[in-house]
């Protein structure tokens, strides 16, 4: 008996070592991306995902103390895989409405950016939005963004969907659209690091809009909305995302939002 009651002992100890390496084990998340989105998340020229984001999604999981599997999907299916519980998170430069908060939860802001026209370099007819409108031009903008949503609530404007904002450019470029509308973060890569395609097009104004992007997340995993928060504001206050804005030359783009 003594042996048996000594056996459940051992058992007993070795059941709640277990349960206790099983608490203490370092969490691991789903990360939704698009990496289309040039200079924020984009595949490299050795098939690697590199841009601000992913740096700052590193950068955010080191300070929280959290691994992640990183999974590049389509625009279309970056909040509708969070909806559906696909990841636990996406960070795609998605813009923080109060539309979107009915269906996820986001993250405290990290990047401050907005909209802006791009057209053909040697265009001289569009100079502003109204000249879009009075015109009746079309205007290419990525499907499912707030670029496209801007051009929803203007019908005097042609809006033509697209499914990569780079494709949009390239048709303007062609002559087959008048401009293209998007995030001015997209329009300074061409600027920095694609001299051939940013000779042939021009951003007419720096921002028609403010907006905040958010990383999100199921609006019930309330526990990875704090540690989320808490490490965003830490990477503020220490300036990691001020020198990723540098690194990533996103200039009077977009800027780092002030901690409130």
């Amino acid at each position: 008996m003594k042996f048996f009651c000594r056996g459940l002992s051992i058992i007993f100890v070795m059941f709640m070592l277990s349960a206790c390496a099983d608490t203490n084990q370092t969490p691991k998340y789903k990360v939704g991306i698009d990496a289309t989105l040039i200079p924020m998340a984009y595949v490299n020229d050795q098939n690697k995902l590199e841009g601000f984001e992913i740096e700052l999604l590193d950068a955010i999981a080191k300070t929280a103390g959290f691994e992640y599997e990183t999974i590049n999907v389509a625009w279309a299916g970056i909040i509708s895989g969070v909806v559906t519980h696909k990841f636990d998170m996406s960070i795609s430069s998605i813009t923080i409405l109060e539309e979107r908060k009915k269906n996820m939860a986001f993250s405290t802001p990290y990047l401050r950016s907005g909209l802006a026209i791009v057209v053909r370099r040697d265009d001289e007819r569009i100079k502003s939005l109204q000249d879009l409108k009075e015109g009746k031009m079309k205007v290419g903008a990525q499907r499912g963004t707030t670029s496209y949503f801007f051009l929803e609530k203007h019908p005097e404007i042609e809006k033509i969907a697209y499914e990569k904002y780079n494709h949009a450019v390239a048709d303007m470029i062609k002559g087959e659209i008048d401009a293209v509308l998007g995030e001015s973060t997209g329009t300074l890569y061409y600027k920095n690091h694609d001299n051939e395609i940013f000779q042939k097009i021009k951003m007419v104004e720096e921002v028609l809009t403010e907006e905040y992007y958010g990383i999100i997340m199921a609006p019930d995993n309330k526990e990875l909305k704090t540690t989320l928060d808490k490490a965003i504001k830490t990477l503020i206050k220490n300036g990691t995302i001020e020198r990723l804005h540098e690194k990533w030359e996103l200039g009077l783009a977009a800027s780092v939002p002030e901690l409130k």
